[in-house]
């Protein structure tokens, strides 16, 4: 490994930089974005069983928040289950546009990576081009073979190795992006439920 990237030059290092990041947010975004972390099952009938019984006090409004990025939504809404519709609907969507960015964390990174990576390694190929025209000295009769191939292993690993990265990350950013989607919309719809159940009993 240390051998290819001698071979692979100087360039090599912020695309081996690059990758760790990569690899880093995408074990955060996978612990961090679970099912069972974001919209945990069951929780929004917990919290109508309590709201009906009357439980639904300052302490459980505080756990929520403290649950998931779901429970922070319906803390929203029972904190202002005694205001009308527009005012709890408006107090939801607020905290629902903070839980989102907060879900696309890291993301724009990965998204990054995913992008110039292939131009970091467009870049070494041009290190290695510039080498390998460099060694042509003026007046010489032949190229000298080790340079003319340390460019070429410089032009092709750089090349190859920014593909590398750039092909998982575009996949698991896109992956990321539709799972956000998906909880997004199923906390909307556990929103609208606790809203209509709120007020149809009060």
């Amino acid at each position: 490994m240390f051998a290819i990237l001698q071979a692979a030059g100087w360039p090599i290092w912020p695309l081996l930089f690059a990758s760790i990041i990569s690899v880093a947010l995408i074990l955060e975004r996978f612990i961090s974005l679970r099912r069972s972390r974001v919209v945990p099952a069951g929780l929004l009938q917990r919290v109508v069983g309590e709201f009906r019984n009357k439980a639904a006090d300052g302490q459980l409004i505080e756990e929520l928040e403290r649950h998931s990025p779901l429970g922070q939504v319906l803390a929203a809404g029972l904190r202002n289950r005694k205001a009308s519709r527009e005012v709890m609907k408006e107090a939801i969507e607020e905290t629902g546009r903070a839980v989102t960015h907060e879900l696309e964390r890291y993301l724009t990174t990965l998204g990054t990576i995913a992008s110039i990576s292939p131009l970091m390694g467009l870049f070494g190929t041009v290190v290695g081009m510039i080498e390998m025209f460099g060694s042509q000295a003026p007046g010489s009769a032949a190229a000298d073979p080790v340079t003319l191939a340390h460019g070429i292993s410089i032009a092709l690993y750089n090349t190859g190795f920014g593909i590398l990265i750039a092909i998982p990350s575009m996949i698991f950013w896109r992956h990321f992006r539709a799972l956000i989607d998906g909880f997004v919309v199923e906390m909307e719809q556990a929103a609208v439920r606790l809203v209509e159940v709120i007020h149809n009993e009060r």
